[in-house]
């Protein structure tokens, strides 16, 4: 089993947990512990993973204040997509509503009160917290996001003294979660094994929970399709004046390894040989643009967060006010600055976009059948779109490249 991958584990402990709850329907009740202690040790590591991935990012982003232009141009890139993802995924998830209706026996129970309290202008000023360790211990996740990214800017303007230390401390905070979240990882079939086992147990109708399964993948590779081939193109030939066929073509190996591990860290080597090599960009952009892009730059990331949480809002009946969703597509492109450029590390992020709203964590039990193809695709978007930024950034620059 050690040489298994993770993704092929996930899919054995899915189809066990289904088989599991259709013939021994009465005994699920002593194995959904598994799933229970899972979301427990996930909620565990949201807040330090966040805090430290997000400061160890910010404060190498800026001590590269010396790159000046490229770097702005990096950052700006990054938002571009990203939040163009967003967009496109939140406009399918309103467009065909595939949770809408659904009677999915979910348990657990939102803890919005009124769905016309947010606002835009509410969401932004309560992005700010009075109150750090409130914010924290209570899991308000868009004042831990503001505070790591304030820290995180700042760290970089002490004496070097301090700043080293800081941001040595940060990163050693930073190693230490990541530890913690690929031993969670390593659990996740079990996890997910008890998650889907109750999930279906609870179902009256099995064949609607998989129909409207079916939709939601579909539309989520639909956003992820639209976003690779029409978004990411049109930015390579408008602005960057790049063949797509060329640069896509260039990118075949990187792209294969990224879907087939689900991890960008996996591929970054490959992504960066690549982009070198065979797009001709100078090591100078390749070094700096591809493994910022690895740790920040997350637009299949993001677009899958946002697609999931409107998703589950639809299937527990929540008609969601555009406030509340521009929270929550705030906080989906916001933790996925924070996700880690490993397998399945989306759903922690999906674990926070969920608690903004006061949706119940166990809804991540919900899009659990289906993640493990997901994940693929959306990392593979990921790497995509770090390469793309790499062309375009280095074509600004004067570069000439081979694509």
């Amino acid at each position: 089993m050690r040489k298994v991958s993770l993704a092929w584990k996930m899919i054995i402990g899915i189809a066990t947990g289904i088989l599991f709850a259709l013939l021994f329907k009465e005994y699920v009740p002593y194995i959904e512990w598994m799933g229970t202690v899972f979301l427990r040790v996930l909620k565990m590591i949201m807040i330090p993973l966040v805090l430290s991935s997000l400061i160890t990012g910010v404060s190498s982003i800026s001590s590269a204040g010396s790159l000046g232009r490229i770097g702005l141009k990096t950052i700006g890139y990054y938002f571009l997509t990203s939040m163009l993802a967003v967009i496109t995924g939140m406009l399918l998830i309103n467009i065909f509503h595939p949770g809408t209706g659904a009677n999915l026996s979910l348990t657990g129970a939102p803890v919005i009160s009124d769905l016309n309290a947010f606002s835009v202008k509410d969401t932004l000023v309560s992005i700010v917290p009075e109150n750090i360790f409130s914010s924290i211990a209570e899991g308000e996740m868009l004042p831990v996001i503001f505070t790591a990214l304030f820290f995180g800017f700042f760290i970089t303007r002490l004496q070097e003294k301090q700043r080293i230390l800081l941001t040595d401390f940060f990163a050693s905070i930073f190693e230490l979660t990541m530890k913690v979240t690929l031993f969670i990882m390593k659990l996740a079939p079990l996890g997910i094994f008890g998650l889907v086992a109750k999930l279906v147990s609870q179902q009256h109708d099995v064949a609607e929970l998989f129909q409207r399964l079916g939709i939601y993948m579909l539309l989520v590779i639909g956003a992820l399709f639209i976003h690779a081939m029409i978004t990411l193109p049109s930015i390579l030939l408008l602005i960057g004046r790049i063949n797509p066929l060329k640069h896509y073509g260039a990118m075949s190996t990187p792209l294969i390894t990224a879907f087939s591990t689900a991890s960008s860290n996996a591929a970054l080597p490959l992504t960066m040989e690549a982009v070198k090599n065979r797009a001709g960009v100078s090591n100078k952009i390749t070094s700096f643009t591809l493994p910022l892009g690895a740790t920040i730059n997350m637009d299949g990331t993001a677009l899958f967060e946002v697609v999931a949480a409107l998703f589950i809002a639809q299937v527990y009946g929540l008609d969601l006010s555009a406030g509340q969703q521009f929270q929550m597509a705030l906080t989906a492109l916001l933790a996925s600055i924070g996700a880690a450029g490993i397998p399945m590390a989306g759903l922690v992020m999906m674990a926070i976009v969920l608690s903004v709203v006061g949706l119940p964590i166990e809804a991540v039990g919900l899009i659990l059948a289906v993640d493990p193809i997901l994940d693929m695709c959306r990392t593979t978007v990921n790497v995509l779109s770090d390469s793309c930024g790499a062309v375009v950034i280095a074509k600004s620059e004067g570069e000439i490249l081979k694509v």
